[in-house]
């Protein structure tokens, strides 16, 4: 599952690393969470396109969003058969911005966070797929969901899944509308173990409204959580099944 993740670099980082010609100028975020906007890449004819979409996929043909649950994840296992992504996974795919994921681990009855990244501190690519809703009035609004897998052995010490994570030849060919879907398949794999390094970090990351460096920083078992505001929770909020969570009432803001 991929319930959080982070947007820290300076944004010239994200457009070296992902190659979209648009210069989007945005502060770090540390703590995204569901329902908000968050930026990915998508290709569009021979350019790569800077996009800000919702963290919550709705099929095209969901007729009222209410009745459908915010899916925020997509398992490679099901993505090409079940009919939510068929046409995404087909047509529609695109990388999101980040540099960080939380994962948490089950320690009796706690819930411990983990930050994981990349081993080089620098951009980490995450697959996803998109798709423009609209809804009875003619609005319309573009949905995405982070693709995940299985963990690969440094993440499965704390969690059983994580996003796909892609290298600089995977996301070109996973943006590449006319890359077979047989090669997709395999850009699904986990990354290697070597790609990430994996933080313990404090339990403020819990709170939504907690958004600030302070929740990247390591700490340890008996380390006190620190930070700008609020107090260390037991629950995460917001976390919920492997690909659903429910919608909030209110929207953040990415910029």
């Amino acid at each position: 599952m991929c319930g959080r993740f982070a947007v820290t670099l300076p944004p010239e980082h994200f457009r070296e690393a992902y190659g979209y010609e648009e210069a989007p100028n945005f502060p770090p975020r540390y703590n995204i969470a569901p329902t908000q906007p968050v930026g990915v890449v998508l290709q569009d004819g021979e350019a790569r396109r800077f996009r800000l979409m919702r963290w919550g996929f709705l099929p095209g043909w969901v007729k009222d969003a209410k009745d459908f649950p915010l899916v925020i994840n997509a398992r490679r296992e099901s993505i090409m058969q079940k009919p939510a992504f068929r046409a995404a996974i087909r047509r529609r795919r695109c990388v999101f911005l980040a540099d960080a994921f939380y994962e948490w681990q089950r320690e009796g009855d706690r819930k411990i966070p983990f930050a994981v990244r990349m081993e080089s501190l620098g951009p980490m690519p995450m697959a996803g797929i998109w798709e423009t809703w609209s809804d009875p009035q003619g609005g319309e609004i573009d949905t995405a969901a982070i693709v995940t897998t299985d963990a690969n052995g440094l993440v499965s010490a704390i969690h059983h899944r994580m996003p796909v994570i892609l290298g600089k030849a995977g996301l070109a060919a996973w943006l590449d509308p006319q890359t077979p879907l047989d090669r997709i398949r395999g850009l699904t794999d986990p990354c290697p173990d070597d790609w990430l390094r994996l933080d313990r970090v404090s339990r403020r990351v819990n709170k939504v409204a907690n958004d600030d460096a302070g929740l990247l920083e390591p700490v340890t078992d008996d380390e006190p959580a620190r930070g700008h505001s609020g107090t260390a929770r037991e629950t995460v909020d917001g976390q919920a099944d492997e690909s659903v969570q429910e919608a909030r009432p209110r929207q953040g803001s990415l910029f």
